[in-house]
């Protein structure tokens, strides 16, 4: 493996199809590394954009426009952070020589439920919860009948729980419905209704894909509110039957997903049964805590894997992960409370540096570390609670 320096006649370049908060944390890790950056979002001065080495604002649901970028760009790695991305031109892209990570195919399935769902369901044989597709309102009242009640309907396209509804009635399907066409990521209203499963937690089993073969790290909890995290900690005890299925599914999906990098699967555990529901082939959201408790967190060994560098999936310390959220529309926010929050014992931060603020839209997070996790815990939410996005004067 040989890295070119940024900027020269011959650098290694990657382009980031997403540039969040993960994208941003993926970004630095590969510029650690030397390599080229180049952030591509739907909007200027995302969270990546401002660490890049370059950056562009598109639309990137347009196969044009997407493909005009990457032959403009003529990267050695194309890397999508993001579900709403054009992946028929990923797979145009990919056929005609430049690596798309991990592969476009997973690019693809995973940018929907649908894909992810009948790939693991009905061609690996996982178990997960039931579940229907419905295209209308009157099929999802079918499918809701099918599957029975409570229920959770999804579009199929979304993320970060937008458009997700728990049904506790039949009368609950025209909400949930509407929710769910106004949630989706595109136009398409095709929506799935699972059948709610009852489990005792879930995880996030970060499953690493790289030239020596397939690691993982310490499972992760979370707790999530309205289908969006909220906390993370690390590591989420296990039974030891119960972590080798987690560890056996995760295995299995992101082997028939193929390519180098790390895979963010999401598991419900029910004693020492494992459900799977759904996988990121990036860096997950709930992932974050890494930045806490791991000698590379998650970007660090997603930059790794895809560059075919080895990788260590230790834990350091037990650790979690609590959000910091907009708490109200405003553009441009400042933030109150920053010293309080590193004042606490194990804490650190992360603001994102989003241009605009929401009620529930996530603009930073706080990590801690401490010798278990349920001090973690309290120390990272005490320090999220300290920090106030505010107006500028």
């Amino acid at each position: 493996m040989r890295i070119g320096t940024p900027l020269g006649p011959a650098p290694t370049r990657v382009l980031l199809l997403g540039s969040g908060e993960l994208g941003k944390e993926v970004a630095i890790a590969f510029q650690r590394l030397g390599v080229e950056v180049v952030a591509v979002d739907r909007y200027p001065h995302a969270p990546a954009h401002q660490v890049a080495h370059r950056w562009h604002a598109i639309d990137m649901t347009d196969p044009v426009t997407l493909a005009t970028l990457i032959e403009q760009e003529a990267p050695d790695l194309v890397i999508p952070e993001i579900e709403a991305i054009a992946t028929g031109a990923l797979l145009e892209i990919e056929a005609a020589g430049t690596r798309v990570v991990p592969t476009a195919r997973a690019a693809k399935l995973t940018m929907d439920r649908e894909g992810i769902r009948r790939l693991a369901a009905e061609e690996l044989g996982l178990p997960t919860s039931p579940y229907v597709f419905a295209d209308s309102l009157d099929e999802v009242r079918d499918a809701v009948a099918r599957v029975g009640l409570p229920c959770v309907l999804k579009p199929v396209m979304s993320s970060s729980g937008k458009g997700q509804s728990v049904l506790q009635s039949a009368d609950d399907a025209d909400a949930a419905w509407e929710y769910a066409r106004t949630g989706a990521r595109v136009s398409n209203p095709r929506v799935i209704v699972e059948g709610f499963v009852e489990f005792d937690y879930e995880i996030t089993q970060l499953t690493v894909r790289h030239a020596g073969g397939t690691a993982f790290c310490e499972p992760i909890g979370h707790r999530q509110e309205h289908g969006d995290y909220v906390e993370s900690w690390q590591p989420q005890p296990m039974s030891d039957a119960a972590s080798a299925a987690a560890q056996d599914v995760s295995a299995r999906v992101t082997e028939a997903l193929g390519g180098w990098g790390l895979f963010g699967v999401e598991l419900f555990v029910r004693g020492d049964e494992v459900l799977f529901s759904e996988v990121s082939p990036r860096p997950h959201d709930t992932g974050l805590v890494t930045l806490a408790t791991q000698r590379l967190s998650e970007f660090e060994l997603h930059a790794r894997a895809v560059l075919g560098l080895p990788v260590d999936t230790a834990l350091r310390s037990p650790g979690a992960s609590a959000v910091v959220y907009g708490g109200k529309e405003m553009d441009h926010p400042a933030y109150e409370g920053v010293a309080e929050a590193l004042a606490v014992e194990g804490a650190d931060l992360r603001l994102f540096g989003k241009p605009s603020a929401t009620e529930r839209r996530r603009m930073g997070v706080a990590v801690a570390h401490a010798d278990d996790v349920d001090t973690a815990r309290e120390r990272a939410t005490r320090a999220a609670g300290h920090v106030r996005p505010v107006p500028q004067s």
